[in-house]
Parts: structure tokens; sequence; C-alpha cells
């Protein structure tokens, strides 16, 4: 993988686990040289690890809606800064340039952006690993609400595979080394009903 795209808050959050482990993964992107790919903005986990990759000498691409460029929320830094016209084009943009997707700890938009994502592999859109930075097990109520829609019967099981979980940034960059996308349709088969 040559290049990340990483999801993460706006935000900090509460503890500082969470600030400390953006450093960690922006240091470890620039030293495995992968190029950081992200929403271009300066605060929160997003700005904590764009930093962290520039000042550990890595390259950092950001893409930002023009709406944002414009409240002043832009990353000055940046290696190279996308500015596009929508949330919508944003995400296209970043999973264009990104070898492989990491959700670090955050809130609505880190959600929708990793379960965009996720969808995207479900409907083999893309084949590219997605891994969860599980920073003192944020992930793990996620994770739990996922297996219960596939005990549901709303997410297939082999579905469970299309992202690794990782407690640490070398874990989860090893874990999602090693990934290979499920096989099979990811259109599902008629029921007896159905047919």
């Amino acid at each position: 993988m040559k290049s990340i795209c990483v999801f993460c808050g706006a935000r900090s959050g509460t503890r500082p686990v969470y600030r400390q482990s953006a450093m960690a993964l922006g240091k470890l992107l620039a030293e495995q040289n992968i190029e950081l790919v992200w929403g271009g903005g300066d605060i929160g986990l997003m700005g904590i690890v764009a930093d962290a990759t520039l000042d550990a000498g890595g390259r950092a691409f950001g893409v930002i809606p023009d709406f944002m460029v414009e409240r002043e929320l832009q990353h000055r830094g940046a290696t190279e800064m996308l500015v596009v016209d929508s949330m919508h084009t944003r995400k296209a943009a970043m999973a264009d340039r990104a070898e492989g997707f990491i959700a670090l700890p955050g809130g609505y938009g880190t959600l929708d952006e990793l379960f965009e994502i996720l969808t995207w592999g479900q409907l083999h859109i893309h084949r590219k690993p997605i891994g969860l930075l599980n920073v003192e097990g944020f992930y793990e109520p996620l994770i739990a609400m996922v297996r219960h829609m596939v005990k549901e019967g709303f997410v297939k099981p082999e579905n469970l595979d299309l992202f690794c979980v990782g407690e640490t940034p070398a874990a989860l960059l090893a874990a999602m080394r090693a990934w290979r996308a499920p096989a099979g349709d990811w259109v599902p088969p008629l029921s007896a009903s159905q047919g």
C-alpha cells in the first residue's frame, strides 16, 4: 500500500489516548513511506494525524470541500490539497487516491465515510483493505452491532471479513497487508418465498 485514506474525527475526543493514536499512526505512515489521504482539515484528530505525518517527513494529500475552506478549516501545511464542490465528491476523490482505508475514532462523519467504503467493498466497487483502529476498545460496540446485523440476516457472514481490526497502528497495518477481499457475488440468492 502506497497510500491510505484515514477517516477520523474533527474533534480530539475526551481521552489523550485518541490523540496519541492519531500521532502514532501519522508517524508510522511516514516511516513506511505511505501517503496519508485525508479530509484536509486542521482540527481534531484530522489535524493531528496530518501534522504527525508531515512532521515525520511524510506526504499528506488532503481533499476538502470549498465550504470548509471558506470557514478556514483547511490544513495549510498539506503536501497537496484538492478543493472540491461537495462532501460526496470529497469521499469519491479520497477513495480514488487511496489503496486502503483506516478509521480512527470519530463521530458521525467518520462513521458515514467508513460505512460508505464498507458498502462499496460489499458491492465489489473496490477491493481495498479497510481497517478499524480499535483504540482502547472504541469500536467494540460497532463491531457488536455488525455481528448483530449478521445474526438478524441483514449482512452476510462473510462480509464480517470486509474489515480488519487492530489495537495499534502497526498491528492494523500488518493485518491490512495480509487481508484478501472476500470471494463471491454481492447479490443475495433468492429465497424460496421470493422465487
